[in-house]
């Protein structure tokens, strides 16, 4: 009902306010007897049952609440009937969250026609509704976790896409290409409610020390092992990316809007839509071209500064118990010290002490002339002081005023920026360079040397092995990817700074571009990332 005519909702501002109606049952004064009401409706549909009558919907709500007819629960609830819930539809179409029709059938005589007999289902986006708050009201809040399992499913999927455009198989490139979409939309949902979870456990104060320490060793791990998947398997995605465009982009997109069944959507929009879930999937692991690093790249960074979180918080919660004090037993103790207080004037006392209040500082304040007026005279017999009004309404000494505003540096933010820049560009124009020829047979400039650094400390992170021996692996940085692969006998790698000796290993650096996905697609030499 609030939709433009391609079926991309609407971004009027009535259109807006006619959506957020619909939520109007969840703050409303009888929320809990309209989603009683709602509940029912939800369950007729299971069953198949649409339209459903006021008598209806207190038939489903007596059979939803009675059998827990002897739970506590269930004497807090009092029973619907179909005159009571007569005026709750009504609201509830009114808001568009139901739809009202007519049902002659029911009327067995002119008169009982006349009364208006209405029949209700769900709105569309009425239903849409519901299932948003009744989602919020049964989420699990504690059921997180990093989703390490899809990143081979999406390998796996990317391999069959390509496999597919390739034949020209246009439902099996839509069902694989959907299949992607919500894998890696789900994929980036848990890692954000997981890192959001993680938050907010580091910040809060109501989990106990027991609890954190019997589960750190799975959380540490738990996050350890995801880290070290993406960076496994984040190189090998932006290789099966590209080989899946090598294939044909513009064919893939028209393929899967063609097998696309939303008929309400013109073909143009369908193709606008899975062209931008497609560029959505790339953002995450091919880096573009101004080298601003990718999704998986950020999401792993959010997963290092996650362990280091949790690691700190664990310091903090060691040192507490070896300590044997905390905020609990410190107010504990001090609760106890109130309580054995002998008078009144003691806890008063007590508390002035323990929360550093005292008399106001300018009873305090001294006469500039101590031979006139002495410290030891009675405030009595002293005349009284000129004192600051800051003084005598905060209890403050006055200050010399509150800090001039500061002012942005906007030129100075800017030089850092293209300093910044250009430093991003020379690392690009270094891996560029490092990947133009074999690193083992020409001298490495200091540029060069430093991208050839970054590249072994992630190849070495990227896969820990449980035991035997690594036979090869890979590193990518700065759009260039780096293979290390066994060999026999010690190798040598010249730099500006001096020789690096390598032994059994062999080093291949080549640039992340569609021409290495394309020998990817062919069986190239790319298939080792």
């Amino acid at each position: 009902m609030t939709d433009s005519v391609d079926g991309s909702p609407s971004t009027e501002p009535v259109y807006r306010d006619e959506r957020l109606r619909l939520f109007s049952f969840a703050t409303a004064e009888k929320r809990a007897d309209y989603l009683r009401v709602l509940d029912a409706f939800d369950r007729a549909r299971a069953a198949y049952v649409v339209l459903l009558h006021a008598d209806d919907v207190a038939a489903w709500i007596d059979a939803a609440e009675k059998p827990a007819a002897g739970s506590e629960a269930s004497s807090e609830l009092t029973r619907l009937t179909a005159a009571e819930i007569g005026p709750l539809l009504d609201q509830l179409h009114r808001w568009g969250v139901l739809e009202r029709s007519y049902d002659g059938s029911r009327a067995a005589t002119l008169a009982e026609y006349r009364n208006r007999h209405f029949v209700y289902q769900f709105a569309q986006a009425g239903f849409q509704a519901y299932r948003a708050v009744a989602g919020v009201l049964e989420a699990r809040l504690d059921d997180v976790a990093l989703p390490r399992l899809v990143l081979p499913e999406l390998l796996a999927d990317l391999e069959a896409l390509a496999e597919a455009n390739r034949g020209a198989d246009a439902e099996r490139v839509y069902r694989t290409l959907r299949r992607l979409d919500i894998a890696l939309t789900d994929m980036a949902g848990h890692a954000a409610q997981f890192y959001l979870s993680l938050g907010d456990l580091v910040r809060t104060t109501e989990i106990t020390p027991e609890a954190f320490l019997a589960h750190k060793d799975a959380l540490l791990a738990h996050m350890r092992e995801f880290g070290l998947d993406l960076a496994r398997f984040a190189p090998r995605l932006a290789a099966a990316i590209l080989a899946v465009e090598a294939t044909g982009l513009d064919e893939l997109i028209e393929r899967a809007a063609r097998c696309d069944e939303r008929v309400l959507l013109s073909p143009a929009r369908r193709q606008v839509d899975w062209r931008s879930r497609w560029e959505g999937l790339r953002t995450w692991f091919v880096p573009p071209e101004d080298d601003t690093g990718t999704e998986a790249e950020r999401l792993r960074e959010a997963t290092m500064s996650a362990i280091a979180a949790v690691l700190s918080l664990l310091r903090r919660v060691t040192e507490t118990r070896k300590g044997g004090v905390s905020r609990e037993s410190a107010l504990r103790h001090l609760a106890a010290w109130f309580t054995a207080a002998p008078t009144a004037d003691s806890a008063h006392a007590l508390f002035d002490a323990v929360f550093g209040l005292g008399r106001p500082r300018h009873l305090a304040t001294e006469h500039p002339d101590a031979d006139i007026v002495p410290a030891i005279r009675s405030w009595w017999e002293a005349p009284p002081l000129e004192i600051s009004r800051t003084l005598a309404e905060t209890g403050r000494p006055p200050s010399a005023g509150a800090p001039a505003r500061i002012h942005r540096n906007d030129a100075g933010i800017r030089r850092l920026r293209e300093t910044q820049l250009a430093a991003q560009r020379e690392r690009a124009a270094a891996a560029r360079s490092l990947a133009g020829a074999d690193v083992h047979e020409r001298v490495l400039d200091e540029r060069e040397t430093e991208v050839l650094l970054r590249l072994l400390d992630s190849a070495s992170t990227a896969w820990v092995p449980v035991s035997g021996r690594v036979g090869g692996t890979t590193g990518s940085d700065s759009g260039v990817t780096l293979t290390v692969s066994a060999h026999s006998g010690s190798t040598v790698v010249r730099t500006a700074a001096g020789m690096l000796h390598l032994n059994n290993r062999k080093l291949e650096v080549r640039q992340t571009t569609r021409a290495s996905a394309r020998k990817v697609a062919t069986g190239g030499e790319g298939d080792r990332a």
